[in-house]
């Protein structure tokens, strides 16, 4: 046990005088047995001292300057390790910026377990106004995979243990564990306390998928005449890289990478048909969905994008009730995707027929085309920059480091990005999401720069980094190598929209010609201005080389861009503005 709480004496001395613990180090002694390193999240009332102590004891703490930013260090953490991320936060407003972190990391299936200190549960039942009091459990419940509280030391063990299966056992997901302020100075016995401990066993088994659904999907599959392969996220949380690419190799059916699993099979490879996805979608006629889900990112399975050709649908997924989601699923595999890609291969046998060569030849043209009508505007030495000009110099950056890390969020930023950029190695693109929520870029930068030890870049729309833009700070007082560049076009979507009705600026639009460089300057970190291409290439090239904290400021057209990125048509439309 902890040292610090304890005082040493013999077994058979009077009670009051027996060796003792609390629920400071019980909580503590738990989390290091079940191997949990690292813990994001604020200081404050109720967890300061919880958080001093767990420092001291060896687990790194990182404190951030806002608990939702914390969060999403602690839900990237748990997409690339496949281990709970833990973000620590107070009571009450603490808890509340730290659970849009718990619902997005729910919503994108990461695993994560947010802690929160609590007012006492006697007080709040009765509304008596506790210091931040909230029942905190209730409205946690509904937006995370499960929800839990301890009232008693010696079911901290449990607890915990609880916490740990639920976040990271099927499907992964968000989950709460509520600790009330009086829990923590609890005594009690330490043997008794050692004894309650519990190290989670097993926590991830195998799901193996029935044999009749695989051999149902491998006759699907076979039956096509225009196959696509669709990868998700979920594919890349999984870390079953080889035998995806060997099945997807095998299969030799183009496939289409989902943003987050860009890089399972590089995006140079032969089959990917990442730059023909309007095509694929149109003109497939089986697809086969590995760890994806047909949500509003792939139009629901339905509607213009997916075309007037008939399809039927393969889906591998751990989560039954993800099929038929949407549309009709032809052939469920339910298991995990390791076990279920691994059984596909061993049904493939040593014959598996290559898709129809008209149908290879139809995506690799339309791929090639739109690749070399592109080429050229990522070429452009153009000042102030456009986004092609800027993102094709960090997308040959990215293909000079391919082990550095990606985070990527924005409209425009966002958009663009994820489409110029190739990315070669699995988990090396982080970005929004399911949720497509704007601040994840500094909390992610944090958490991929701790876990993995690799440099990151970031690259942020103007407007997606003012949401965690402070945590600078927090990149510059633990010195990590992360490079965030800025693509500054002085507003959200442009930079140029105007207010007719009055002198306040347009609701899009920020300070003009902001200089955000200057910004990590004060924290002792580098600051650079790129108003070119070849400005940009430059700086990132020598805050890479360094890895030190950087920010470069890389001035972008205020007229470039367009309204909400690719997805404008989820903003509704004034029928009056247009009659006007």
């Amino acid at each position: 046990m902890a040292e610090a709480a304890v005082q040493s004496i013999s077994a058979n001395t009077p009670e009051a005088e027996r060796e003792l613990t609390d629920g400071f180090h019980l909580l503590i002694d738990a989390l290091k047995l079940n191997g949990i390193k690292t813990i994001y999240g604020v200081p404050g009332i109720p967890i300061t001292d919880f958080g001093r102590m767990a420092q001291a004891s060896g687990i790194r703490v990182l404190s951030f300057r806002h608990e939702q930013n914390a969060g999403y260090a602690a839900a990237i953490a748990g997409f690339l390790t496949k281990e709970p991320g833990v973000c620590l936060t107070v009571s009450a407003p603490g808890f509340l910026n730290g659970l849009t972190a718990l619902a997005h990391a729910t919503t994108n299936c990461f695993p994560m377990i947010q802690i929160s200190g609590s007012s006492e549960r006697e007080i709040v039942d009765l509304q008596q106004g506790d210091y931040e009091e909230m029942d905190q459990l209730a409205i946690a419940r509904p937006l995370c995979k499960a929800a839990f509280r301890v009232l008693h030391a010696q079911d901290i063990g449990i607890g915990l243990a609880r916490a740990i299966r639920a976040a990271v056992s099927g499907r992964p997901g968000g989950v709460y564990l509520d600790l009330p302020a009086k829990l923590f100075g609890q005594v009690m016995d330490a043997e008794a306390g050692r004894k309650s401990l519990v190290k989670v066993i097993d926590p991830v088994p195998a799901q193996i998928p029935a044999p009749e659904a695989v051999k149902r999907a491998l006759d699907v599959l076979k039956s096509g005449k225009r196959p696509l392969v669709i990868l998700g996220k979920g594919a890349a949380y999984a870390q079953a890289d080889g035998a995806i690419k060997s099945f997807v190799e095998k299969s030799g059916i183009p496939f289409l990478p989902m943003s987050m699993a860009k890089g399972l099979l590089p995006d140079t490879h032969p089959q990917c048909a990442g730059a023909a996805r309007s095509t694929v979608l149109r003109d497939s006629d089986i697809v086969m969905l590995i760890g994806a889900r047909l949500n509003w990112l792939l139009s629901h399975g339905k509607g213009k994008a997916w075309g007037e050709t008939p399809k039927k649908f393969i889906q591998i997924d751990i989560e039954p009730k993800e099929m038929d989601s949407n549309i009709e699923i032809a052939a469920p595999v339910v298991g995990d995707i390791g076990s279920a890609v691994s059984a596909l291969l061993n049904g493939m046998g040593g014959n598996w027929p290559a898709p129809p060569a008209d149908w290879i030849k139809t995506v690799t043209s339309k791929r090639d085309e739109n690749i070399a009508k592109m080429a050229p505007r990522l070429m452009n030495n153009n000042s102030p920059m456009d986004y092609h000009g800027a993102l094709g110099v960090l997308r040959t950056i990215v293909k000079e480091r391919p082990d550095a890390i990606l985070v990527n969020e924005g409209a425009n930023a966002l958009d663009l990005t994820r489409g110029i950029i190739d990315i070669y190695q699995p988990r090396k693109r982080l970005d929004v999401g399911t949720w497509g929520v704007m601040g994840i870029g500094m909390g992610y930068a944090i958490g991929a720069a701790i876990e993995t030890g690799k440099p990151v870049l970031a690259i942020e729309g103007d407007s997606a980094f003012g949401f965690s833009g402070m945590e600078i700070e927090t990149i510059c007082r633990y010195k990590l190598p992360v490079c965030v560049v800025i693509l500054n076009n002085d507003g959200i979507y442009r930079g140029t929209d105007v207010n007719k009705a009055g002198p306040d600026p347009a609701t899009t639009v920020f300070v003009k010609g902001a200089r955000y460089d200057k910004m990590i300057e004060a924290f002792g970190g580098v600051g650079a201005n790129a108003t070119s291409p070849d400005e940009l290439k430059r700086a990132v090239n020598a805050a890479m080389d360094s890895g030190k904290p950087t920010l470069i400021n890389a001035v972008i057209d205020p007229a470039a861009g367009s309204e909400s990125g690719r997805i404008g048509n989820l903003n509704p439309q004034s029928r009056l503005a247009k009659k006007k």
